[in-house]
């Protein structure tokens, strides 16, 4: 699916079930398997089930609070279609979303399910800063093979800045690094995580 699509091709705002997410960041064209196990997530996800399959996706301020409100969330997230619900008992699903693009909070409703008027952010022309990116991103696939795989698997889109998206979602960085990485527009987030790729390569190998 293509990470620039809106729902339904409307490029307004949405009203979107919420998904806290705990030390982890959905970005555009890529994906996320995850357990939801939290009452209220439990009811956004199947809320979400029942009206169009869309949400939005969170991360949390702090990972270890339990029962995140509306300003325990950052503001900016992704919008993402529910590709997989999987009830494994009635208190605990195992969900797949498929990032479509990003979106910022407007206004928040509800008190323990939360439901968030969207308002879709534009990515921005990455011009020619993706192709460093890349090619910092196969420098350390090339160290990291077994990545290579795992990174194709959770690839959802054929656009070359989905690379550099999957490098921010899944390569070993702090929560916060991540979550600035997704509020960056695609050029700046070219050039942080093209650099931060190259150190992280230098420091693995002495």
């Amino acid at each position: 699916m293509d990470p620039t699509d809106w729902i339904d091709d409307d490029a307004g705002n949405r009203l979107l079930p919420v998904l806290p997410l705990r030390d982890v960041c959905l970005f555009p064209g890529a994906s996320l398997s995850t357990v939801v196990n939290r009452p209220a997530a439990v009811a956004a996800v199947e809320m979400a089930a029942r009206s169009g399959r869309r949400l939005l996706a969170l991360a949390q301020l702090d990972p270890a609070t339990a029962s995140p409100g509306g300003r325990d969330l950052h503001p900016l997230g992704t919008v993402a279609s529910l590709a997989e619900n999987l009830a494994i008992s009635p208190a605990e699903h195992r969900v797949e979303l498929d990032g479509l693009r990003r979106a910022r909070v407007v206004r928040m409703l509800g008190v323990e399910v939360l439901v968030a008027e969207a308002e879709p952010v534009e990515e921005g022309d990455s011009g020619g800063e993706w192709g460093p990116a890349v090619e910092a991103l196969a420098r350390y696939l090339h160290a990291h093979a077994d990545l290579r795989t795992f990174l194709e698997g959770q690839r959802r889109s054929g656009d070359p800045m989905s690379w550099v998206n999957l490098a921010c979602q899944h390569l070993p960085i702090t929560a916060s690094a991540r979550q600035k990485l997704l509020e960056a527009g695609a050029p700046e987030r070219c050039q942080r995580i093209g650099r931060g790729l190259d150190a992280l390569l230098r420091k693995e190998q002495g």
